[in-house]
Parts: structure tokens; sequence; C-alpha cells
């Protein structure tokens, strides 16, 4: 980004630059395996496509590789979410919040965001 400080709202809380790497650091992550992740669909739809015994089975360990994929942005985004959550708290807590809000972001249904949500496994 531009500065090194983000501003939350109508002025309300700052995020430092520290925050900012690490959410620039967290999207080149995320980048990474979503471009991984086009490649193994890529490979994926040829092995269905030629309809070779060996290339469809093969295909079982690429879309496991896919899942997993997939689950590691989860990850990431998650603990993104957590690290700004945290990031907003202690911005209002040095009084850079003056809604008096408590800085969290909050659901429309009260509940506070950062939080991993519990999938069957």
């Amino acid at each position: 980004m531009e500065g090194d400080t983000l501003r939350l709202g109508n002025g309300g809380g700052q995020i430092d630059g520290k925050v900012v790497q690490t959410f620039q650091k967290s999207f080149v992550q995320v980048q990474n395996i979503l471009d991984q992740n086009r490649l193994l669909i890529n490979e994926i739809n040829q092995n269905h496509e030629s309809k070779i015994p060996d290339n469809l089975g093969r295909n079982v360990g690429l879309i496991k590789e896919l899942n997993n994929n997939i689950r590691r942005v989860v990850d990431v985004y998650a603990d993104l979410s957590t690290s700004f959550t945290k990031s907003t708290d202690i911005a209002s807590s040095e009084g850079g919040d003056s809604s008096g809000g408590g800085g969290a972001m909050k659901y429309s249904d009260g509940s506070k965001g950062g939080h991993k949500r519990n999938r069957p496994a």
C-alpha cells in the first residue's frame, strides 16, 4: 500500500505497516496456492478427457492435493482475519478508535469475526 498506515472506517483506528505487510504476504501466499490450483485443475481435466485408466487413477492424488490447497487457503484467510481482529482491538485500546465500539469486526448477528468455523472432517 502507499502509506504505512491503514485507516479503518471514518478516521477510526489505524493499523501499522507491520500489519499491512502481513496482509500483503498472506495475499501473495494465497495467490501462489491459487496459481498452483489452476495447474492442478488443468491436469485433472486433461487426465479426465484422456479416459486413460492410469491418468484417471492419478486424478485421485491430484484431487486430494487440490483439496489440501483449498484447506490451506482457508487457513491463511482465517489467520489473516484473526490478525486483523487483534490489530483492530489493539488500535482501539490505544485510543485509535473513537467510536467506543471495541474495534473488532462484528457481524449482523452481533458475533465477532476472526473465529474459525467448525466443519465436518
